[in-house]
């Protein structure tokens, strides 16, 4: 079967999933999750085959992280879809209402935006958090994972497939895409794919972009920033710092800068340095971070680096507003935080960085669509459109208008004795 068959599958069944009942959908969810369970052993055995693949073709070190697919990752997809179950059904939700006249009404509904590809990295784990996302919202979905976890995808994708249809959910509103001309070939789908969300590198976003007349959500880099404000409190702020770049340092809410005030700079650092040495975190600061402790000399690249890694720049600026600066010149528009006990200090940085999620004393890493109640999420978000930040139910929906008229006509609201409309909320 080619590219455009499966498409045109998933475009037919996304219109029956569309009006598909909350119980239906969530039995399916719980169907979906047993059966990942049941299927554990399986799903490891092929997990661990493309791990060995992966270490032959010596593969990075933070894609390796994200391949690794073993019980404690199962115990988490499992945990987020049954956090999924228990969020109210977003489809066919009044957003608003309004009567335009007498028995004259007007409604609007939220609505599945229909059939959505996705492009993503090693992670398995975000096969199973897409698609159940996808059932919930009520959309099809096609998805392709990175070659190196195309055993575990594989696996997991039939799993999801069986198990749903099994629950009575229509056949082909999940595929999984094997090859890379399948992804080429899906740019070109316009006519059954209704969303594109690419998550990989910014070269490629930036391809996918350029190259499809489909709307595409996404984010290329998370070159997100901790700032640790003068009137900080710094056992806070070495606390929050590390958690921010090492609690898990392959994905894109980990920090990537750190910016420090310089009123409290030669306090500081040197005791976030300690600490990050025990994390084995290389440091590339500034001039002046250089001039008080040992590390190694930060380059203009550095500012610009998503490291994935257990690296840190480290730059000393002289205020608030410098790091703000700092921030929007150089970061991606991700996650950025500040540390700091001044709440009107606090305000302006969230006012004016130019970033989809802005945190005060926390840590990055809660820039996720679970630990935001969203159910997991499909991907984060970057851009300036319906969905921003983690995306979740809400940002795989849109709306439709429903009028309710008994035998209005607009010929009636013309002319010289035109009725008048009301435009009342309801």
């Amino acid at each position: 079967m080619n590219i455009s068959q499966i498409a045109k599958i998933a475009k037919s069944a996304s219109i029956q999933l569309a009006a598909i009942k909350t119980d239906a959908k969530n039995n399916a969810l719980a169907e979906i999750a047993a059966a990942i369970k049941s299927n554990s052993k399986k799903i490891i055995a092929a997990n661990k085959e493309d791990l060995a693949a992966a270490k032959k073709e010596n593969l990075a070190a933070p894609l390796l992280k994200r391949l690794k697919f073993d019980e404690n990752k199962i115990a988490e997809v499992i945990a987020g879809i049954e956090s999924l179950i228990k969020l109210d059904e977003p489809v066919g939700k009044t957003i608003s209402a309004t009567e335009l006249d007498t028995n004259l009404e007007l409604y609007k509904v939220s609505c599945p935006i229909g059939v959505i590809g996705v492009v993503f990295e090693s992670r398995p784990d975000a096969l199973v958090q897409i698609s159940t996302l996808c059932l919930k919202s009520g959309n099809a979905v096609l998805l392709k994972g990175g070659s190196e976890a195309i055993k575990t995808n594989t696996i997991l994708s039939e799993v999801i497939a069986a198990a749903s249809e099994k629950a009575g959910l229509p056949s082909g509103w999940i595929q999984l895409l094997q090859t890379r001309q399948d992804v080429a070939e899906m740019l070109k789908m316009d006519e059954y794919i209704d969303l594109l969300i690419p998550r990989g590198s910014n070269e490629f976003v930036r391809y996918i972009m350029n190259n499809t007349n489909i709307a595409v959500l996404g984010h290329a880099d998370g070159i997100c920033h901790v700032y640790i404000d003068r009137d900080a409190d710094l056992e806070m702020a070495v606390k929050i710092a590390v958690d921010s770049k090492c609690q898990y340092v392959a994905v894109c809410n980990a920090a990537e800068t750190l910016l420090v005030d310089e009123k409290i700079a030669k306090e500081f650092l040197p005791i976030v340095k300690t600490a990050l040495d025990e994390k084995n975190v290389e440091i590339r600061g500034c001039e002046k971070t250089a001039a008080i402790i040992n590390v190694k000399s930060a380059n203009e690249k550095d500012w610009a680096t998503e490291y994935l890694d257990y690296i840190l720049s480290v730059k000393v600026v002289a205020n608030l507003d410098e790091a703000i600066e700092h921030i929007n010149h150089y970061g991606s528009g991700h996650t950025d935080a500040i540390v700091t006990a001044s709440k009107d200090k606090a305000e302006r940085f969230m006012a004016l960085v130019d970033s989809a999620d802005v945190l005060w004393n926390c840590s990055t890493r809660f820039s996720d669509g679970f630990r935001f109640g969203l159910g997991a999420e499909v991907g984060i978000s970057t851009n300036k459109i319906h969905a921003r930040g983690p995306v979740g139910l809400e940002g795989l929906l849109i709306y439709k208008w429903r009028l309710l008229g008994t035998g209005q006509i607009v010929s009636d609201y013309c002319g010289e004795n035109a009725r008048k409309f009301s435009h009342k909320k309801i």
